[in-house]
């Protein structure tokens, strides 16, 4: 229930809600089970007439954000309009959630909330940027706490902000260590190192109008800090970069820059392997061809179209090759990626372990953000057109399931390599999952399990929509999931519309 000032007070002056936010933030809970420390957050919202509420982080449910239980717990059917809202942290930002979630940003502005005050700006580089989106989208205004204030929270927030700081610190040693010599030009090399039909696929694609051998394509890539001026002599010779993206032979330099391919039909055949030792750019196609003919087709004759469709869609091998060769690990001279594919499973195997601030968890969850470790090979392979294919391959990855009808992906580290694993049933699905009670569902609520991992939550009544059966049927499948421990409730009332299903982390 909503606490009330005399009404002929109306709203006070911001500073006592401040003061509030604060009292509240110091309720707020841990999550558990998290290595992380969590922020402490408070939140108040203030109506017109004097009404206001709080909540703090984690009031109603693990890891909820105090926005959240404000707008959409406490006052999910109230006109919000005109009303304040104060928070100790900067409302979290379109980084912090996939689609179909919602940031705090987004839900303040959806309320038509148009005044804001936050108490210190957000570190957490996944969770900025709700400041912006609130003042550009929404045209909200958004104004600081009281400056005295700042050191209160910063201090109940300490043992949060240093861990920001550390995982900060080590993206940036690690960026340094990885991406330091690749950006140096490399020694006894000039531009006749470069590959004719490389530089020729990255004019085609990105769509200019020169030629492969031109003064303009040269000072493109000078300009990209591609090729470095001897400022002595006026050579110009190939960065570390340029050679694994256009050069004739990249191992030449970097004998770590192959793919090394291998398919075993099973059945007693022999084994095949390939190796791809080309420039960067003209990998992903050639990778995408051999496997359309390594891999077993079959005749679709639905809709009449007798179209021959593989029975794996290359193009996701394709998009699993271009996030190996982004995102890998180019210090370790050792590894290779490497692409096996049996009549079980796909596996796509890259060197370096997963990007801060993404975690293992992250990936496994396709909820991690866009981060390269490799950022100018990723912007070439952007401008080519390749990277709004991939980001880093989430969304491709979550949707396998309703476009190819297809298990989802699984995602390990294992020996200093990211590991995705595509299984090709739903047998094989249960054999390489993480979670030993997966091998324990029927293949209907397997298919349900895959599903659930691709929305953020789902009610009974929306899962029976969703495979078109009855909701007693439904009721079962989600019931087994959740006494095997695949899924948990959203902490409702079981009676609520609100209540629904969410899969354990």
């Amino acid at each position: 229930m909503a606490k009330k000032e005399n009404p002929e007070e109306k709203r006070k002056s911001p500073r006592y809600y401040m003061e509030l936010a604060i009292e509240a933030m110091k309720r707020s809970m841990d999550e558990l089970n998290k290595d992380a420390p969590s922020p402490r957050v408070g939140a108040v919202v203030v109506f017109p007439d004097g009404t206001y509420e709080t909540a703090y982080r984690g009031e109603f449910r693990d890891g909820d954000h105090a926005e959240y239980t404000l707008l959409d717990k406490k006052f999910r059917t109230k006109d919000l309009s005109d009303c304040w809202l104060f928070a100790t942290l900067e409302p979290c930002g379109p980084k912090a959630r996939k689609f179909p979630k919602l940031c705090c940003a987004e839900r303040i502005g959806n309320a038509r909330i148009r005044k804001v005050w936050y108490g210190v700006q957000e570190l957490n580089s996944k969770a900025k940027g709700g400041k912006k989106l609130l003042e550009e989208e929404y045209k909200a205004e958004v104004l600081p706490f009281d400056r005295d204030l700042h050191k209160e929270i910063l201090a109940f927030n300490k043992d949060f902000n240093d861990w920001v700081e550390e995982e900060n610190q080590r993206r940036k040693e690690a960026l340094k260590t990885v991406t330091g010599p690749l950006q140096n030009a490399v020694k006894n090399t000039d531009i006749s190192f470069l590959s004719k039909d490389a530089l020729e696929l990255y004019i085609f694609r990105t769509k200019r109008e020169f030629a492969y051998d031109s003064d303009e394509l040269k000072n493109d890539l000078i300009s990209k800090d591609l090729l470095e001026v001897d400022e002595k002599t006026g050579e110009a010779r190939p960065t570390g970069d340029c050679i694994l993206l256009f050069g004739k032979n990249p191992r030449d330099k970097f004998p770590q820059v192959s793919i090394k391919a291998k398919v075993d039909y099973g059945g007693g055949q022999e084994p095949d392997a390939e190796s791809f030792d080309d420039a960067l750019v003209l990998i992903p196609d050639k990778v995408k061809e051999w496997a359309k003919k390594v891999i077993p087709e079959s005749m679709d004759r639905s809709n009449f179209t007798r179209e021959k469709v593989s029975h794996f869609p290359p193009d996701v091998i394709r998009e699993a090759i271009i996030n190996a060769i982004i995102h890998r690990d180019y210090s370790n001279k050792r590894a290779k990626v490497e692409l096996e594919i049996t009549p079980e499973k796909i596996e796509v195997r890259s060197p370096g372990e997963p990007i801060s601030p993404n975690t293992l968890k992250d990936l496994q969850n396709f909820t991690a953000i866009s981060q390269t470790r490799n950022p100018e090979l990723a912007y070439i392979f952007n401008l080519m057109r390749y990277m709004e294919e991939t980001g880093v391959g989430m969304d491709t990855y979550r949707t396998m399931r309703e476009k190819f009808d297809l298990p989802l992906p699984v995602i390990t580290y294992q020996k200093s390599n990211l590991i995705v694993t595509f299984p090709r049933t739903m047998e094989a699905f249960k054999k390489i999952s993480h979670h030993p009670n997966v091998a324990k569902l029927n293949d209907a609520q397997l298919k349900g399990y895959e599903w659930l991992k691709t929305v953020s939550e789902a009610s009974t009544r929306e899962y029976s929509s969703h495979f078109i059966i009855g909701y007693k049927t439904a009721q079962r499948h989600l019931a087994a999931m959740k006494e095997l421990g695949l899924i948990r409730d959203n902490g409702e009332d079981a009676n609520s519309p609100n209540y629904k299903y969410i899969v354990n982390e």
